[in-house]
């Protein structure tokens, strides 16, 4: 069934947050532009009186708020992420300024849940986290100074999401009689079986990995696998190695 609106499909992921004031000031930036879905990857302190009193009156937000253990399990059911960072990065997925981003979140949103991903304050997302992710976001800013408050990067992605639907921008809102992507979940499964039967087969050494399985996740992410394409792949890797994955 499709939500009542597609920013009910819509979740913040924040990882790893340090300052309870922050995961409260986005509960509040969130209420604002009408999104409700609050995730949050082992956070330093939650619940927090600072928080409650950074939410004002979006403590409800904070009561729903779903805090998890890892990215998998904030993310795992969703079918498109997109990862917000300020910095250029080596081997990065396809990258969207805030306004395109939220085009193409909304365009899934309208029948899929999808998530927007935030990084810790002092450091941002690592390499890894931004690898479970289909895009990167920058938010476009004075080169000179491109750090935004947590809290404020928030709000920004959750007014342009809120004006994609205001304008009535997303023309091309995907047809639900098209073959259903696959959850992140579904692709997380697919890399870890490529994962067991590449070093397996002695392709990939496990004590130095360089950079391949961050490569062959860039790659999967540029084609927004479907749900019967994981099958068929997974059912590849098992007839090559039929070893029951772990």
């Amino acid at each position: 069934m499709n939500p009542a609106s597609p920013l009910d499909n819509v979740r913040i992921v924040l990882s790893h947050t340090s300052h309870p004031g922050n995961i409260g000031a986005t509960a509040r930036a969130m209420k604002t532009m009408g999104l409700s879905r609050l995730y949050l990857v082992n956070p330093k302190s939650f619940p927090d009186s600072e928080a409650d009193a950074r939410a004002s009156n979006a403590r409800d937000i904070l009561e729903s708020a779903c805090v998890c253990t890892s990215l998998e399990e904030a993310m795992g059911d969703t079918f498109l992420a997109a990862a917000l960072t300020a910095r250029s990065r080596d081997l990065s997925h396809p990258t969207r300024n805030a306004r395109q981003a939220a085009g193409e979140l909304i365009r899934y949103a309208h029948h899929h849940p999808v998530a927007l991903l935030f990084g810790r304050e002092s450091a941002g997302l690592t390499s890894a986290e931004i690898s479970h992710c289909q895009l990167t976001v920058q938010i476009p800013a004075n080169s000179a100074y491109s750090s935004l408050n947590l809290a404020a990067a928030v709000q920004i992605m959750a007014y342009e999401l809120r004006m994609v639907l205001e304008e009535g921008v997303v023309a091309d809102e995907p047809d639900p009689q098209l073959p259903e992507p696959a959850s992140l979940q579904e692709i997380e499964g697919l890399h870890h079986h490529l994962e067991q039967v590449m070093v397996q087969s002695g392709f990939l050494d496990p004590t130095q990995p360089k950079r391949l399985m961050r490569r062959m996740r860039r790659l999967f992410a540029r084609t927004r696998l479907e749900k019967e394409e994981v099958n068929i792949l997974r059912g590849l890797l098992t007839a090559v190695n039929p070893h029951k994955p772990t």
